[in-house]
């Protein structure tokens, strides 16, 4: 079984080495879950670059030379990935994508695109050792089908998926994790150099295989409308995976670790398809398609907020699957004689890089919304046209009804969307939209700012709460404690990370500087075109664009007398906002007696003691202040951890009065940006099943 634990160990590595580049780019480029998307954009790229040579290598190099190129490569690799363990990093957030593609073929281009080619060209090493019976892989004497070998590498991502959230990432540093990965990457090229050692003087493949097991397959190399269906299901469920992992983030439930799930759909469904068709009937598959098509279309159509968040996660969930089987079932039926498997896989690999391209880059520079799930289920409609054409004109009149009727819940949700919002704007880092509607508890009409389902903050338009500090922001809450007491009779210099509605300027007083950090430079025109707390404030007010961190590093000491950490990615602070290193930035920006007010409202994160840990690294105090919802005045319940060196402060009577311990979670470890783990701050019964 040579052949199936080297490309499962590959697939294995490559899924490992997927989160760690990943994690090495967020204290960079910020902690939006775009960062994740773009990164998918270049794994299924540098995916499809890695089919395309190993694709070159099996038809245009004898068999020495097929040895010789990958060997090479094998070893250019790991000196790459050796340089990588201590990288030096510099980014640039005027343009994250760009930054993105580029930071990640420096830490992993070359090994990412070898792991890639190193499944496909295997396999044909294995298909050409068949035909010559120089190989007996099963304990029966019977040979493995070299597409069965597709489901042994996407196993082995399966279970590098599941292990690396739950048992790698806490118990190991991002540097030791990456030292892990080279020694795994070094077994891997003595295995694969062994065996292509072992077949350099095979003959290459026959137009027409030999062997029993291959014999069976349909000898042509696919098609033109083969080939277009390969690109087009491959497509289909790469983009309907990143439409399910962004609409379920954004719009159904900020859980963390949520990504995962659909993420082993796709991996579970690549498994079962290239496993063998013996037990799975065409007409299944093509059943659990309208399944998939219709189950996720009719939750589109009638919106999630009428749909429990559990459920809503358990039927997108099984969409998916469903969807995903069917296209990967359509793959494996079409699938070429072995001869040709390379060629196969390289179509597979720009239906899975266009997919994914769709989602993190065309969808959010063309769309308004996230409209790319409704946009993926109407292509998932017109495949299963054109793959059941065949079947008669029952069947294609089934499918031209479904494929209208998806086109419909499309132009319900943009209508929809038009009508609700007053303003909607999407870019790389998500989707705002702003509200307004009156409420009856307050009397009186209401705008309010989301990101996804998250809310940025709100202004309620009532004589009394129109400047006022209301929403998280509230006098009785941490920050509103630390603004107010921080330093009475002078004038106040207080920056803030994350801008929102700009709620905090309501604190605002002559004199005083008010400085706004924030990635996303579509918040700030939304802040003062829609909501008036900029313009209204009689501090001076500062906006500045792009990561908080990144250009807090850029700028002189500010001697803030306040820093509120009040950005969010989803319903949790990005993590390398939150980390001690994170923390001494912010120190060298504080005057002597300043303090950091860090907004850790969550369902599901404890972040409490995640914030006390740095502040004792740092040799600091804190304050946890939770305080209570006084929704007559549009205040809601808020967590703030205040960390602060200022003994006067923490003695001040009103914070004393309002301060609570903090217990710090068992295996909870110093966050760095070399190591965090949400793992242990996991709060599995915040999660809301109404």
């Amino acid at each position: 079984m040579r052949y199936a634990a080297a490309i499962f160990l590959s697939s294995s590595l490559l899924f490992l080495l997927e989160p760690i580049a990943g994690k090495r780019l967020l204290p960079l480029l910020g902690g939006s879950a775009a960062v994740w998307t773009a990164c998918l954009v270049f794994f299924q790229c540098a995916l499809l670059l890695g089919y395309l040579a190993a694709h070159w290598i099996v038809a245009h190099a004898s068999a020495r030379t097929q040895v010789a190129i990958y060997v090479g490569l094998l070893v250019l690799s790991l000196g790459q990935l050796a340089t990588a363990i201590d990288p030096q990093l510099r980014a640039s957030s005027t343009s994250p994508i760009t930054s993105v593609l580029w930071l990640l073929t420096i830490l992993i281009g070359l090994p990412f695109v070898t792991l890639s080619a190193t499944s496909p060209l295997l396999q044909a090493w294995y298909a050409r050792a068949i035909q010559h019976r120089i190989v007996t892989e099963s304990p029966t004497g019977e040979t493995i089908h070299p597409y069965k070998l597709f489901a042994v590498s996407n196993v082995g991502s399966l279970l590098s998926l599941l292990i690396y959230p739950f048992f790698i990432e806490p118990r190991w540093s991002l540097r030791e994790q990456t030292a892990a990965l080279a020694v795994g990457f070094f077994v891997l090229a003595m295995v694969c150099s062994a065996i292509a050692w072992s077949t350099r003087d095979v003959p290459m493949l026959a137009a027409q295989a030999t062997s029993s097991a291959v014999s069976r397959e349909a000898q042509g190399r696919g098609s033109l409308f083969d080939r277009s269906l390969w690109v087009g299901l491959a497509a289909c469920s790469s983009l309907l995976l990143s439409a399910v992992t962004t609409h379920l983030s954004q719009n159904v439930a900020t859980i963390p670790l949520l990504w995962i799930i659909p993420l082993v759909v796709y991996l579970l469904t690549f498994v079962i398809a290239f496993g063998g068709d013996r037990w799975r009937p065409r007409w299944v598959m093509v059943n659990a398609g309208l399944f998939g098509i219709s189950s996720a279309g009719y939750l589109l159509y009638k919106g999630d907020l009428f749909t429990p968040i559990v459920r809503a996660v358990v039927i997108f969930c099984a969409a998916l699957f469903a969807l995903c089987l069917f296209c990967h079932s359509e793959l494996y039926r079409r699938r070429p004689a072995p001869q040709h498997l390379t060629t196969f896989y390289f179509f597979v690999a720009a239906g899975g890089a266009l997919g994914a391209t769709l989602a993190g880059v065309v969808a959010p520079t063309l769309l308004t919304g996230s409209y790319e799930l409704g946009c993926g289920l109407c292509l998932a409609a017109l495949l299963g046209f054109a793959v059941t054409w065949s079947s008669g004109w029952l069947s294609r009149a089934l499918w031209f009804v479904v494929t209208a009727a998806m086109v419909t819940v499309v132009v319900k949700q943009v209508q929809s969307d038009r009508a609700d919002n007053i303003v909607r704007i999407r870019n790389f880092y998500g989707t705002l939209h702003g509200t307004q509607e009156y409420d009856g508890t307050l009397h009186a009409t209401e705008r309010t700012l989301y990101h996804g389902v998250i809310e940025h903050g709100q202004q309620v338009y009532r004589a009394d709460l129109f400047n006022a500090a209301t929403s998280y922001y509230g006098h009785s809450s941490g920050v509103g404690l630390a603004i107010d007491n921080c330093c009475t009779g002078r004038a106040r210099k207080i920056g803030v990370i994350g801008l929102g509605t700009g709620t905090l300027a309501s604190y605002g007083a002559p004199g005083d500087t008010i400085r706004f950090y924030d990635l996303n430079p579509a918040v700030e025109p939304i802040a003062r075109k829609y909501f008036t707390y900029l313009r209204d404030s009689p501090a001076h007010i500062d906006v500045v664009n792009g990561d908080a961190r990144v250009s807090l590093a850029a700028e002189r000491p500010q001697q803030y007398d306040v820093i509120a950490v009040d950005a969010f990615s989803g319903d949790a602070i990005p993590v390398h906002l939150i980390t001690i290193q994170a923390l001494e930035l912010y120190r060298r920006h504080l005057n002597a007696g300043g303090i950091v007010a860090f907004h850790i409202s969550n369902r599901y994160l404890d972040l409490a003691g995640v914030v006390q840990q740095i502040a004792d690294r740092a040799g600091m105090r804190t304050a946890f202040i939770s305080s209570s919802e006084d929704l007559p005045h549009d205040v809601f319940s808020s967590d703030w951890v205040l960390v602060t060196s200022n003994e006067n402060f923490l003695n001040l009577p009103v914070v004393k009065k309002a301060s609570e311990p903090i217990k710090i979670p068992k295996r909870l470890r110093l966050w760095t940006d070399d190591y965090n783990s949400l793992l242990p701050i996991l709060r599995i019964r915040g999660v809301d099943t109404t």
